[in-house]
C-alpha cells in the first residue's frame, strides 16, 4: 500500500511524450508551464452530484515521486530511452502548484477536482495516477452515499473486500466509502491505515463448527460480551436461529451480563417478511433493544424498497454492490490541458479541445470553481466555473446562465447568496501547503456538504440536476477559440 514505489504507476505513453517535450529542439516547448484539469463528464449511476475523493493518497503519491536505480534500470531495458533523458528522470521531483477540491465535497461535472499548474513534463507524468486515484475513490465514494441516503439514517456497514478488485481497491475503496457515510468497515487494515471504525460479527462457518447452533451462539456471546450480533440464518432463521438468540439474550440477561449492544443479523430469504416476523418474536421477549442487521447483495435500490416495505432493518452490511460499484464500474475522469505558457511568455494561452461530440469539447484557460449558495437556506443554488483571476462581490447582482442553453438565465439579487471558492493549494513549488483531515473528519464534512443539496438533488432515481455554468468571461473565451478554429478549416 505504500506510495513510495508508485512512481512507475504510469501508462508508457506518458513516459515516450516526456523524453518527446525533453528531446525537442523548440525550447519554448520543453520548458513550458502547463494547466491541466481532472474532471469528470457524467454523475456516476445516474445520481445527482458525485463525493471527491482520494486527495490523501494523491498527496502521498506527489511526496514520494522518484525514480529509483530500480527504476531507471528498468526503463533503460525497454530500449526507447535516450541516455540523457534517464539522467534526467534520474534527479526528477515535482516542482509545480496543484490545487484541488477537498475530499468530502460535493461536485458535479465538468469542473476541475484537481488543477495542475507545472513543468509539461511534470504534469504530464502524474497524469495516469492521479486520475487512477481521483477515479476509484470518487466513484466509491459515489456510491456510498447513495447507500446511505437509501437507508435513511441507520448505520451501514462496508464489508465489500474479498470482492474487490485486488487488495488497493479494497483498502482503498473502504476508505472512500467510509467518506461516503459508512458507519464503518470489515476491512481492518483500513481500520488501521486512516483510523476508522472495524466492524463485523462472525460467519455460517462458526456456527457449523458446533454441534448445534445454541452452543455456537452461547460461545459467541461468551467471548464477546459487549457487542453480540448473532448470524440466524444457518439452518433455519424463525424456527431456530431466532429461537436460540433469544435463549441467549434471555440467559445473558438473567445473569445480569447484558451487552452494550446486541442484535441479530439477516443473510438470506425475504429480508422484509423475516425481520418483521423476528421483530415480533423478539419484542415480545423483551428484547426490544436488540438490533436486526441485514446483508444479502444489498444494493441502494433493494434497501430503499426493504425500507419503503416497512422491513424491521436498522442495520445494513453492503459488500460486493457497494465495493465494486456494481452498476457503474467507471467514474470517467479524464485529465486535459486547458493552457499553456511559453519559456519566453508572460502570460497563459487559453487551449481548447473540440471534438464532434459536445460534451467533449473542454473548457479553456486557467480556471477555478465557485460554488453560490442561497443565503437563507445555505443550499446549492449553481457552480460556477471562472476563470482563475475572477472576483465576485456578493453585494452585487450576480447573472448566471447555462453555457449551452443560454437562454436559461437567472439573476441573483446582491445580499441573497453566499459564494465559496472549491479548489483550494495543495502544492506550492513542489512543496506540500495542505493538512489532509482525518478520514472520519471528511466524513463529518462530507455529511454537512450533502446538507447544502435540495432533496430533489438526492433523489436515487431521475434527482433535479444542479447547475454547473461558466462565466461570462470564460463563455466568451470558449466562443472565441472555437469561432478561431472554425475559421481556420
Amino acid at each position: 500500500m505504500s506510495t513510495s514505489n508508485w512512481t512507475l504507476l504510469t501508462d508508457l505513453y506518458e513516459l515516450t511524450m516526456m523524453q518527446g517535450y525533453f528531446k525537442q529542439a523548440e525550447k519554448d516547448t520543453k520548458d513550458s508551464v502547463v494547466v491541466f484539469d481532472a474532471f469528470y463528464r457524467k454523475n456516476p449511476s445516474g445520481n445527482g452530484y458525485a463525493i471527491a475523493a482520494g486527495l490523501e493518497q494523491i498527496i502521498g503519491y506527489i511526496k514520494n515521486l522518484s525514480f529509483s536505480y530500480e527504476d531507471i534500470e528498468y526503463l533503460r531495458g525497454l530500449g526507447i530511452f535516450e541516455e540523457d533523458f534517464l539522467d534526467y528522470l534520474a534527479g526528477f521531483h515535482f516542482t509545480g502548484d496543484i490545487y484541488a477540491i477537498p475530499e468530502g465535497t460535493v461536485v458535479f461535472p465538468r469542473e476541475p477536482l484537481v488543477k495542475v499548474v507545472a513543468p509539461i513534463m511534470e504534469a504530464q507524468l502524474i497524469e495516469t495516477a492521479v486520475l487512477n486515484i481521483v477515479n476509484h475513490q470518487s466513484l466509491i465514494a459515489t456510491k456510498a452515499s447513495r447507500v446511505c441516503q437509501a437507508a435513511r439514517g441507520d448505520g451501514v456497514m462496508e464489508f465489500g473486500l474479498r470482492r474487490a478488485q485486488g487488495p488497493d481497491a479494497g483498502t482503498y475503496g473502504a476508505r472512500a466509502a467510509v467518506i461516503g457515510g459508512c458507519a464503518g468497515t470489515s476491512n481492518v487494515l483500513c481500520g488501521k491505515l486512516f483510523d476508522v471504525p472495524v466492524l463485523g460479527t462472525h460467519a455460517h462457518s462458526w456456527i457449523m463448527s458446533f454441534p448445534d447452533e445454541y452452543t455456537a451462539f452461547k460461545a459467541y456471546a461468551k467471548l464477546y460480551p459487549d457487542a453480540c450480533t448473532l448470524l440466524v440464518d444457518t439452518y433455519d432463521t424463525l424456527k431456530s436461529g431466532v429461537p436460540n438468540a433469544i435463549r441467549v439474550f434471555n440467559e445473558l440477561r438473567a445473569a445480569g451480563i447484558m451487552p452494550k449492544k446486541y442484535g441479530i443479523r439477516l443473510d438470506s430469504g425475504d429480508l422484509a417478511y423475516l425481520s418483521k416476523k423476528a421483530r415480533k418474536m423478539l419484542d415480545a421477549a423483551g428484547h426490544q433493544a436488540a438490533v436486526i442487521s441485514a446483508s444479502s447483495d444489498l444494493d441502494e435500490y433493494l434497501i430503499d424498497s426493504l425500507k419503503t416495505h416497512g422491513a424491521a432493518i436498522t442495520s445494513w452490511g453492503v459488500g460486493t454492490n457497494l465495493i465494486t460499484s456494481a452498476d457503474c464500474p467507471a467514474f470517467g475522469g479524464v485529465y486535459k490541458l486547458a493552457a499553456i505558457k511559453r519559456a519566453d511568455a508572460d502570460t497563459f494561452e487559453a487551449k481548447i479541445k473540440i471534438s464532434e461530440n459536445p460534451i467533449k469539447v473542454t473548457n479553456p484557460g486557467n480556471k477555478t470553481v465557485f460554488r453560490i449558495y442561497d443565503k437563507e437556506t445555505g443550499k446549492i443554488r449553481a457552480d460556477l466555473i471562472a476563470l482563475y483571476d475572477e472576483v465576485y462581490d456578493e453585494s452585487r447582482d450576480l447573472e448566471i446562465f447555462d453555457p449551452i442553453d443560454t437562454w436559461k438565465r437567472s439573476t441573483l439579487a446582491a445580499g441573497t447568496y453566499t459564494i465559496r471558492e472549491l479548489l483550494v493549494p495543495v502544492f506550492q513549488k513542489g512543496q506540500c501547503v495542505y493538512d489532509s483531515p482525518k478520514t472520519m473528519e471528511i466524513q463529518a464534512y462530507c455529511r454537512r456538504e450533502l446538507e447544502t443539496l435540495w432533496e430533489e438533488s438526492r433523489r436515487l432515481v431521475n434527482p433535479q440536476i444542479v447547475y454547473v455554468d461558466l462565466s461570462k468571461p470564460l463563455y466568451d473565451l470558449k466562443n472565441k477559440l472555437l469561432n478561431e478554429k472554425n475559421t481556420a478549416k
